[in-house]
């Protein structure tokens, strides 16, 4: 009996509402130019000749950032529009398609070298067959780098009752300029390193994004809030 078809990706509604809007501000809004992003990148090994994969590229911009460093980037994403802006910006310096990520990656085993993914697992419930998939595309020893919102930033800011509870819930956008209801999966931290684990990944490295004094100047107000709360959480994983 075939496999049922999965529901769309939660976020993409909002996601294909917003892009436009998001498309014209990832490159200077400070919570991604100058909280996340800084740190997401950090963790990544030398590029430069890899073949990497950017799972959940939005409007491209790490992608454009992976290719300026001499890597061959192969990017997916689920919003068709978000795909439209990254095209607009890498030409063909990339390989796009669009794919859910909760599908099996349409690429052999031990293909890539590093496989990136910012801020796009928040958006799924169930990590351990991303995971998986991810660990069969890597080659020995390949590197899964990927963040997502810090679990006790999606407790405390977002006052859930149970912070060892996985569950959907939703919050309204107001950053890019458009009112947009985002909703996304909130886990502790416990549910986020175990699938890893499971999978077959080492976790190398953890950090908690700082903002840099681009964000000062850009937000002096928000600066100072993010200075002192945890917004992000960062991974680097190693296939074993």
């Amino acid at each position: 009996m075939p496999e049922a078809k999965k529901d769309k990706p939660i976020a993409l509604d909002a996601y294909e509402k917003l892009a436009d809007a998001y498309a014209r501000m990832i490159d200077t809004k400070p919570h991604n130019a100058y909280l996340e992003r800084p740190a997401t990148l950090s963790l990544l090994p030398d590029v430069e000749g890899k073949r990497v994969l950017d799972a959940g590229c939005g409007p491209g911009v790490c992608s454009e950032w992976l290719v300026g460093r001499g890597a061959e980037v192969h990017a997916v994403d689920a919003s068709p529009r978000m795909l439209e802006h990254a095209r607009e910006r890498l030409g063909d310096a990339a390989d796009l398609r669009l794919h859910d990520l909760r599908e099996p990656l349409p690429w052999p085993d031990a293909y890539f070298d590093v496989i990136l993914s910012p801020l796009v697992m928040d958006y799924i419930e169930d990590w351990l067959p991303v995971f998986k998939e991810h660990h069969r595309v890597l080659k020995d020893d390949g590197v899964l780098v990927f963040s997502v919102e810090h679990p006790f930033a999606k407790t405390i800011w977002h006052e859930a009752e149970d912070y060892f509870k996985t569950e959907r819930g939703e919050m309204t956008w107001t950053g890019f300029g458009v009112d947009v209801v985002m909703p996304s999966y909130r886990r502790p931290m416990e549910a986020m390193i175990e699938p890893l684990h499971e999978a077959g990944f080492l976790v190398e490295r953890i950090l908690e994004p700082r903002p840099t004094e681009e964000f000062r100047r850009a937000d002096p107000e928000g600066f100072e809030k993010v200075s002192k709360r945890a917004t992000f959480l960062c991974i680097r994983a190693r296939k074993t």
